[in-house]
């Protein structure tokens, strides 16, 4: 009996350790979302969707990029085919990365894998990724579970408050955060293109497509995103290839 109380303490007080291992190393990741959450919801609002709609949509979705365009492509008054496909496409590299994270993640036990891949965005990635050794302790899962539920509410919060407060600061000011969706692009990218310089060529060219489709052959906006995401992303199969030799 007192061996079974120990080990219960030992595994209580391990499981408290890696719950606040997780919440500590999820801490600046929720800092970050807080703001960039908010401004989704505040021009969320201002495209027409309601208060339920926009909170919905960081539940399911929880992928700023993805959301933050697929509410200018609503705004714009794109189809709802455009939009999925849209969004699948930028979404695409979730593939990759939960590959790679399941690839980590062999110790954790299987129930875990798939909850977690789901909590999977750039940065809960590249921080679980700091942090390998802890799919192979004790009560590991955990750790994962508490970093991923940190980033995750952090997101479905500040959407909710941006939300609100798109209903009551003024309109000038709600219009004038539409500057967040270039900015987030521009974080993306630039970090990318200083460490990949071809990586700014196929940028140049999905602008390039899509300013054609739009002004050339005057497509809808909705699919001149689509065919600037796909035809520039697949030109980088080519370039960066060529880039690697």
């Amino acid at each position: 009996m007192v061996e079974t109380a120990k080990l219960k303490s030992s595994h209580d007080n391990q499981s408290s350790y890696m719950f606040r291992q997780g919440f500590l190393v999820g801490f600046p990741i929720m800092i970050g979302y807080l703001p960039v959450a908010v401004a989704y919801g505040v021009l969320a609002k201002q495209a027409g969707l309601s208060l339920f709609e926009l909170t919905t949509m960081s539940v399911l979705v929880f992928a700023g990029a993805s959301q933050f365009m697929a509410v200018n492509m609503i705004a714009v008054g794109t189809g709802m085919l455009e939009i999925v496909i849209a969004v699948f496409i930028l979404n695409f590299r979730h593939f990759v990365m939960s590959l790679s994270f399941m690839n980590r993640m062999r110790p954790v036990h299987l129930k875990w894998k798939a909850p977690l891949a789901l909590g999977l965005t750039d940065e809960t990635f590249a921080v679980s990724s700091l942090h390998p050794e802890k799919a192979a302790k004790k009560q590991g899962s955990l750790f994962y579970v508490i970093l991923f539920l940190t980033a995750y509410i952090a997101w479905i919060g500040g959407s909710f408050l941006g939300g609100i407060l798109g209903e009551i600061i003024p309109e000038r000011l709600s219009q004038s955060m539409g500057i967040a969706l270039y900015a987030m692009f521009i974080g993306l990218l630039v970090p990318a293109v200083k460490k990949q310089w071809r990586l700014a060529l196929i940028a140049l060219m999905a602008m390039l497509i899509n300013v054609i489709c739009l002004e050339g052959i005057h497509m809808s906006s909705g699919w001149a995103i689509v065919l600037g995401t796909v035809i520039g992303g697949a030109s980088g199969v080519f370039l960066l290839k060529e880039d690697d030799a």
